[in-house]
């Protein structure tokens, strides 16, 4: 068994094939896959209670409709985590709390945070797959 797999998702098309390709890698290598959502924050105080738990809810809803189609039933470990920040920072932290083999993103995820997609290059110390 190897260690595990960091899918990061926004839920479009792009991520979409990041998780199926991570999902087939983590059958093939008998490794846990870890689905991540990372958003950010833009209301003030009161008002960030409320965004963050519209945020999470949705999320959820997203995946429990990927996990019926794509995840139920393949016979991996897996699990699913919201995390709020910018996307370089909380992968790393990901990374530095968990054993993790490699990370996969979708490439529309990666190049809508450019700067930060290109902070996580500099700082990663695994490999990166980016599914087109």
């Amino acid at each position: 068994m190897t260690s595990g797999i960091v899918c990061t998702t926004d839920f479009s098309e792009s991520s979409l094939g990041a998780l199926k390709w991570s999902i087939e890698a983590a059958k093939r290598l008998t490794a846990h896959l870890t689905v991540l959502h990372i958003y950010r924050l833009t209301q003030q105080n009161s008002e960030a209670v409320s965004l963050k738990r519209k945020l999470d809810e949705d999320a959820i809803k997203n995946f429990t409709a990927l996990e019926q189609e794509y995840l139920a039933g393949s016979g991996i470990r897996y699990d699913f985590k919201t995390e709020i920040g910018f996307v370089d920072d909380r992968i790393e932290e990901h990374l530095k709390s968990n054993k993790i083999s490699f990370l996969v993103m979708g490439k529309g995820m990666s190049l809508r945070n450019k700067d930060s997609f290109d902070d996580l290059l500099n700082q990663l110390q695994i490999p990166l797959v980016i599914i087109p």
